[in-house]
């Protein structure tokens, strides 16, 4: 079982408010902190959150607007200055590396940890034992990634009975945990033989600034959690448009499309004071919508764990 914490550090557009930042979400996952995206002052919000500044973290950046990248910087340089010493790995679409190079130039800051930047492409682009993280183009006025955290298969439970029964000794049942066959005495035990059937993971959807898409529905299928670009009202639906933004409720018809458990706004217009309207909107075609605020945070669990609550 691996816990799984969403927080949200920034949830504004184009410029902060009083109440809201730029964008950035951390998702800690187990002893692992996964970053997506960096507005200008990300920094502050991170180390409010009080989510680590040395462990193992990876940085993803959907596109390369100043409201999504700038405060890329600042959080590196701050990870040096608490002495950071495990390595940073940063993603992000082309232009990433040229740009964490030059500023670092520029800005001439050192660090104390290793830092790998590397330009994404469409598909895996990370790949552990436990989960993958993929990439999907969106639609926007600049070349703009979706980011799809997914979980692979936990296995069954495992019955120590079974292994009793069958003679595999108790210091090799790890491997069979673990979903690898072992051989004792000429013959092959496999997990299944000790184990149930496997249990569902969890998929995590972000799509930074985007209008909807066929694509991106096909991508986020499933997901049980998505966080979706909700710019604009459908009142300001031409600007979504013209701009290349979504409204709230085009976020939640996309996440019935593509059957999300659970939807997130966010990104909004500062122009709104007050999204609770746009909430509303969203509702109506999906019902489990939530708006997101800064420093909110949201535990995820395992969609077996939701179904035993019930």
């Amino acid at each position: 079982m691996v816990d799984l914490t969403i927080v949200f550090l920034g949830t504004s557009s184009a410029v902060p408010t009083k109440e809201r930042g730029l964008s950035c979400i951390a998702i800690r996952r187990g002893p692992e902190l996964m970053v997506f995206d960096a507005g200008e002052g990300a920094q502050r919000n991170l180390l409010n959150a009080k989510v680590g500044v040395n462990r193992e973290t990876k940085i993803f950046v959907t596109h390369m607007h100043g409201d999504h990248s700038i405060g890329l910087l600042g959080i590196l340089q701050s990870m040096a200055m608490y002495d950071r010493s495990r390595p940073v790995r940063v993603f992000g679409p082309k232009g990433i590396v040229e740009f964490v190079k030059r500023n670092r130039e520029i800005l001439g800051f050192g660090l104390t940890y290793e830092l790998i930047v590397k330009e994404v492409k469409a598909g895996i682009i990370v790949r552990t034992d436990e989960y993958a993280i993929k990439a999907c183009q969106g639609m926007h006025t600049t070349i703009n990634y979706a980011y799809l955290l997914e979980e692979f298969p936990r296995g069954g439970v495992f019955y120590p009975e079974k292994a009793v029964k069958l003679g595999i000794p108790k210091e090799r049942w790890g491997i069979l945990q673990h979903g690898k066959k072992i051989k004792i005495k000429g013959k092959t035990f496999k997990p299944s033989d000790v184990m149930g059937h496997q249990r569902p993971s969890r998929k995590i959807g972000i799509s930074g600034d985007t209008r909807p898409t066929e694509k991106l529905v096909k991508f986020f299928r499933g997901a049980d959690l998505l966080i979706f670009d909700s710019t604009f009202s459908e009142k300001h639906s031409e600007l979504a448009i013209e701009r290349y933004h979504s409204t709230a409720r085009e976020a939640a018809q996309l996440a019935k499309k593509a059957q999300v458990k659970k939807l997130v706004l966010t990104h909004f217009s500062s122009r709104y004071k007050d999204v609770s309207s746009l909430v509303e909107e969203a509702r109506e075609v999906h019902p489990d919508t939530i708006a997101a605020d800064d420093m909110m945070r949201i535990n995820v669990p395992y969609p077996d764990e939701v179904q035993a609550s019930r």
